[in-house]
């Protein structure tokens, strides 16, 4: 056990190295020079203090990124090792007899270990955040957020292990292909209901003060065919200065989402842009393309998942306290495997959805033919985000779903070259 532990914390420092000499001397993100004086040159839209701190911001939010996630795997790999995933089970089942009890109680206990152990690395990022004006949230608003995400995270997983090991107990061979068809039906009723029972509880959603502007993004709605009456503004400027927009939900329940900060910091022409990209989306119908994407991946997942989890138990069972993939004290197993194919899987489904984001782009340039306010519109965001123009290759390609703010403007200039011509 000690060897298996000093050779984890090894590799994870070895690896926190490599992360911090590629953020901060290996990496490059200065702008290529056919492009510095133009639009997309951060020096002409932001003053040099502005500059400073994106940089800075831009290295920490990176580095914490890319050393989260492994920490994470960390922490289940030595809840395993220890054996203190056997020892929660065995209090599980004295508790109860009752399988669903049981899977209450080891849940919340390893969400409950997770949690407290990730804690101050998510305060960290909390403070850093604060620091930079990025975030506004009081910590005690911070400490509501968390607590409402342990509890509704914390309510899905033990509905979901539940399920799940009682898929893995009645058919241990196929329970990947029975699991991967009732996620089927439970995604897309998430996906219903998000908007009226999920969202509220982080935020307060009230139907647009601006009706002169409410009506000109309805009717952009209603040329996109979106079912909607309304458009919803939240109150984000209590948890943060960044800007945002969307459209979520499916159905009758989709809804048009602004947020206020967005509100007041962007133009009426920059704020029909943004609404056009996102209805962009809906035209293009990309949330039945990511949800298709994101069904095949879950079915790749659970299937790689299955092997390498009856490979691990049968190799290194011994060391991992398991004797099977059945009992309860596998679901640590299930989660860092689980996070490990989702950060190796990230790359690709970035490109997809990058390729989405330039195609609701160029829709929305199309809808309001004004290339003036669409560039604006993603200067300002890089201010009120501190976000990196050009960012470093890696970090493009693990980070960032949407194209970089260079390539936005470069292509939406390009569109506007080639009308005038």
């Amino acid at each position: 056990m000690r060897k298996w532990l000093t050779v984890s914390v090894l590799i994870y420092f070895l690896y926190g190295l490599f992360v911090y000499w590629y953020i901060y001397m290996g990496a490059d993100s200065t702008l290529p020079a056919q492009f510095q004086g133009g639009s997309a040159d951060p020096n002409t839209f932001m003053n040099s203090r502005e500059l400073t701190l994106s940089q800075d911001y831009s290295k920490l939010r990176d580095f914490m990124f890319f050393t989260a996630a492994p920490f994470e795997w960390f922490i289940f790999f030595v809840v395993l090792v220890t054996g203190f995933a056997k020892k929660m089970q065995r209090w599980a089942e004295s508790i109860s007899r009752f399988f669903i009890l049981q899977t209450a109680v080891f849940v919340f206990a390893l969400s409950l270990l997770v949690t407290l152990c990730a804690f101050p690395l998510e305060w960290l990022r909390y403070k850093i955040s604060l620091s930079y004006h990025i975030t506004t949230q009081t910590f005690s608003g911070w400490m509501k957020d968390q607590l409402i995400d342990f509890w509704v995270n914390c309510a899905f997983m033990v509905l979901i292990v539940a399920v799940l090991y009682g898929l893995i107990r009645k058919f241990s061979r196929k329970w990947w292909l029975f699991a991967w068809i009732l996620s089927v039906p439970f995604s897309l009723f998430l996906m219903f209901i998000q908007p009226v029972l999920i969202d509220p509880l982080y935020n307060e959603f009230t139907p647009l003060k601006n009706k002169e502007l409410e009506t000109k993004i309805l009717a952009i709605a209603e040329e996109a065919n979106i079912p909607a009456d309304h458009v919803f503004e939240v109150n984000m400027s209590e948890k943060t200065n960044a800007l945002n927009a969307y459209v979520t939900g499916i159905g009758d329940n989709s809804r048009i989402v602004l947020w206020d900060t967005t509100l007041n910091k962007l133009s009426e022409d920059e704020i029909l842009f943004i609404m056009a990209h996102e209805m962009g989306h809906y035209v293009m119908k990309h949330i039945y393309i990511g949800i298709g994407g994101y069904l095949v991946l879950t079915l790749l997942g659970l299937y790689m998942i299955n092997r390498l989890m009856n490979f691990s138990i049968r190799r290194y069972g011994h060391i991992l306290k398991l004797d099977g993939k059945k009992q309860l004290a596998s679901l640590p197993l299930l989660l860092m495997l689980l996070g490990m194919l989702s950060f190796a899987s990230d790359p690709f489904s970035n490109i997809i959805s990058r390729h989405q984001e330039k195609d609701a782009d160029l829709y929305a340039i199309e809808m309001t033919e004004n290339t003036e306010a669409a560039v604006s519109t993603f200067q300002e965001l890089t201010r009120a985000g501190l976000s990196q123009v050009n960012p470093p290759a890696l970090v493009k390609v693990f980070r960032y779903s949407h194209p970089t703010i260079l390539e936005r403007i470069n292509y939406l200039e390009e569109w506007g070259s080639g009308r005038e011509e």
